[in-house]
């Protein structure tokens, strides 16, 4: 009798052991994580430093544009105030109707003293928005371009900033980190999202190999070298264009560098469920551009191991794997891109992270994504197989 007991001691101890060493390993993943984030972000502002200026190269900008986002005029506005002895911005829309028009056709008035042009582009292509670069790239008169979202703001020396890198060979694009600000609670929520958890995974990237990708919010490159991938024709069949055209020039043996300059946009979602499709546009393209990064995301998930732990009573873990998280979201969130709602929406950011897992579990299955009105089909690649034009 009294051995039996002993050994329902000895198995509970080592179950305790065992349950206590898992903790451990989870909570030393999931906080390790958030130290290397918050490490990489302050090696980021370590190294944002004054650029040297060595030439002024001549640069066409490239704005495929639909429709008047919420600061449409004062986002083109600051791309034409650029500090930069030469350059042209090329304004692409598909339907002469288009309520971006007006606002285009008032900057190029505002400001006759900058080549400016807006085109009416017809090129097909499974990704309308390629189909307007590749009309654009044919206009384009200069040997450098950037492409960027048609709501990005930028600051007066964004374009000297971001063309100076690649006045070395080995550097084939340059990106940027972005800041989102919003006015209503669901963009809000994407707005944290992109400050404390898409910015810092992005700075972690290029320290564990993965350093192909580009950023919608600018990619700077030159000519030459979109030709030798084929032009904007080799990502035409992509959804995650940008993604797409930064690992086609990392092929090339070139190097991806995030710049310095930190540009903003803004979000209105508007709707919860809007908010929610946007985010899971995002999730499942990225599953299906780099499934193996996907599946890696739980080490990052550091609210929800947290709240895994309190719940079987480990508070101390708990608290030690939030206090962490916290430090890191407001590292990137306001000392590296700027962004306000970090410091007057701390405390949202466990609520928002949760809402991330509920999205990357959803993303975790489908291959449809709602894009502009149109749903979808993407294949294992991220290539759009399938569109159905359902309102």
């Amino acid at each position: 009798m009294g051995g039996r007991f002993l050994r329902s001691l000895r198995r509970r101890a080592v179950g305790s052991l065992v349950v206590a060493g898992g903790w451990w390993l989870v909570a030393g993943i999931a906080g390790g994580y958030q130290l290397f984030a918050m490490a990489a972000c302050l090696w980021h502002l370590r190294r944002r430093g004054a650029s040297p200026q060595l030439r002024h190269p001549a640069v066409s900008i490239l704005k495929p544009v639909r429709g008047a986002e919420p600061d449409f005029y004062q986002a083109i506005r600051s791309q034409a105030l650029q500090d930069h002895p030469q350059f042209e911005i090329l304004f692409g829309i598909r339907d002469a109707g288009d309520p971006a028009a007006p606002e285009i056709q008032r900057l190029i008035h505002e400001f006759p003293s900058v080549p400016m042009r807006l085109i009416l582009c017809s090129q097909e292509a499974p990704n309308g928005k390629v189909g307007v670069l590749m009309d654009l790239a044919r206009e384009a008169r200069h040997p450098l371009l950037i492409v960027s979202d048609s709501d990005i703001t930028v600051p007066p020396d964004y374009l000297k900033d971001v063309t100076t890198p690649l006045a070395d060979p080995a550097i084939g694009l340059v990106t940027c980190l972005y800041r989102a600000e919003a006015d209503d609670w669901p963009s809000r929520f994407e707005a944290l999202a992109i400050a404390t958890d898409f910015a810092p995974s992005t700075l972690v990237a290029p320290f564990v190999g993965v350093s192909e990708f580009g950023l919608g919010s600018t990619l700077a490159f030159r000519r030459a070298d979109l030709d030798r991938i084929g032009g904007f024709a080799a990502i035409a069949d992509y959804l995650a264009d940008d993604y797409q055209l930064g690992r086609k020039l990392h092929l090339l043996g070139l190097r991806n560098l995030i710049s310095k300059v930190v540009v903003s946009t803004r979000l209105s979602a508007e709707s919860w469920h809007a908010a929610s499709k946007h985010q899971l546009r995002w999730a499942r393209t990225i599953r299906l551009s780099r499934g193996g990064g996907y599946a890696g995301l739980p080490v990052t998930f550091a609210t929800l191991w947290a709240a895994a732990a309190a719940a079987c009573g480990l508070w101390w873990v708990a608290a030690a794997l939030l206090a962490i998280r916290f430090a890191m979201a407001m590292t990137c969130g306001w000392f590296v891109l700027g962004s306000a709602d970090v410091w007057k929406y701390w405390y949202l950011i466990p609520l928002r992270d949760l809402w991330g897992v509920a999205i990357w579990a959803a993303g975790l299955f489908g291959d449809t994504v709602e894009w502009r009105g149109r749903y979808l089909r993407l294949d294992a690649e991220g290539k759009i197989i399938a569109a159905d034009e359902r309102g």
